[in-house]
């Protein structure tokens, strides 16, 4: 069962925006034929890193408190229905299943921002160092606390969760070691799309077309019986990554009538895909209520590409951006192990509060001494065998 996202990598904030300085501008053609907007001189999108870490601890809130399993009779985290321990909690966490969404939508953005530039060869080492050292330790640690707290969640077999290393289980039809990697399996399928435009430079037109493209073929392939169509276009995840791209085009080129008719097309794709989830997935929460989240969020993101954020520069939200990618991918099966064992020593708000709040720390801490200097070591070996490979081909 699908569960929920990943975060983004904070040098990509500051490489992207430095890449996207140093570009040309846009055909004439942009913006009524005249030349376009300056990119506005920022070093950081600080309100990007706040949607972020509301986003994860959303996601979070849902997985401790608002989904379907947990509100079962009998259910193995907290052995009856968490509707019945906490009603008020329950009901808004119904619909922190939306932050997944967002994630996506980020993560258009913020890849388009971060590539602006770059060549297909710091695309590809900006991604493995962002999504492996924390996934790796994920991994491991996850398993780590399945098999000295049992009873909650299966242990996968050693084989599946080596492959699981990989991150490409989802595509080869091994199980997850938590239910939250799914949603690593479409990052990866937006990047070895999006990495097709990198390679022939990235410019106005071609992220437009890219877009108009990709929308059109997860239109088609749920109806196409091609599995493979419907693995590349990913049409579950598609119009949010577009969306993403489409506001970064916004905040880097300025709006116009095209860019605001995809990102409506968007909307109204993501509203019949959030309503298809309820339905298939989530059973929990209204179709009304995760729309009007949604849009809130869209007009709020909105806001951020057209600069009326600008002025939100707070220092903390950066450290606490960092915590997004390693809180979502250690929180679900691990967290739920540990709630199960401690659901009698306290209040259930306060558990669930604590053991966020214990999460937190551990992803600050495995940002800073395991993602980042492993994030250094992983770069530079991939450098020089890049370096190398040149080398190989200038004396062929």
């Amino acid at each position: 069962m699908k569960q929920p996202l990943p975060p983004l990598a904070e040098s990509d904030w500051r490489t992207g925006v430095a890449a996207a300085e140093r570009s040309a501008q846009p055909p004439a053609s942009v913006r009524d034929g005249k030349p376009a907007r300056a990119q506005r001189a920022r070093s950081r999108l600080y309100a990007l890193d706040g949607i972020r870490i509301a986003a994860a601890l959303m996601v979070a809130v849902h997985h401790f408190a608002g989904t379907k399993r947990m509100n079962q009779p009998g259910n193995a985290v907290w052995g009856r229905p968490v509707s019945d321990i906490m009603p008020n909690v329950f009901r808004f966490a119904t619909y922190g299943w939306i932050g997944v969404e967002i994630f996506f939508v980020i993560s258009g953005f913020v890849i388009c921002m971060s590539c602006w530039g770059r060549s297909p060869r710091q695309f590809f080492v900006s991604r493995v160092i962002r999504l492996y050292p924390a996934y790796w330790f994920a991994v491991l640690f996850t398993t780590g606390v399945l098999m000295a707290l049992p009873g909650v969640w299966e242990r996968l077999k050693p084989r599946e969760i080596l492959f699981n290393l990989t991150m490409l289980q989802s595509g080869s039809g091994v199980q997850d070691v938590d239910g939250v990697y799914w949603t690593l399996w479409s990052e990866v399928r937006f990047y070895l799309l999006f990495m097709l435009v990198v390679a022939t430079g990235l410019t106005y037109r071609k992220v437009v077309v890219f877009c108009c493209v990709w929308g059109a073929a997860a239109m088609i392939a749920p109806e196409s019986d091609f599995r493979l169509l419907v693995v590349v276009a990913n049409p579950d995840g598609a119009w949010y990554f577009i969306a993403g791209l489409v506001l970064y085009l916004m905040h880097r080129f300025g709006q116009d009538l095209l860019l605001w008719g995809i990102l409506a097309m968007c909307w109204l794709m993501a509203q019949m895909e959030l309503g298809h989830r309820i339905d298939a997935v989530e059973h929990v929460s209204s179709w009304r209520g995760s729309v009007l989240i949604f849009t809130v969020f869209l007009l709020f993101m909105v806001g951020v590409a057209l600069g009326m954020t600008d002025r939100m520069q707070w220092k903390w939200l950066v450290t606490a951006g960092t915590m997004t990618y390693p809180l979502y991918l250690m929180h679900y099966a691990a967290g739920t192990t540990v709630i199960n064992r401690l659901r009698d020593t306290m209040d259930a708000r306060l558990l669930v509060a604590a053991v966020i709040a214990g999460f937190l720390l551990l992803s600050y801490l495995v940002h800073r001494f395991v993602e980042r200097p492993v994030a250094r070591l992983v770069k530079k070996g991939l450098d020089r065998s890049f370096a190398r490979l040149r080398e190989a081909r200038s004396m062929a």
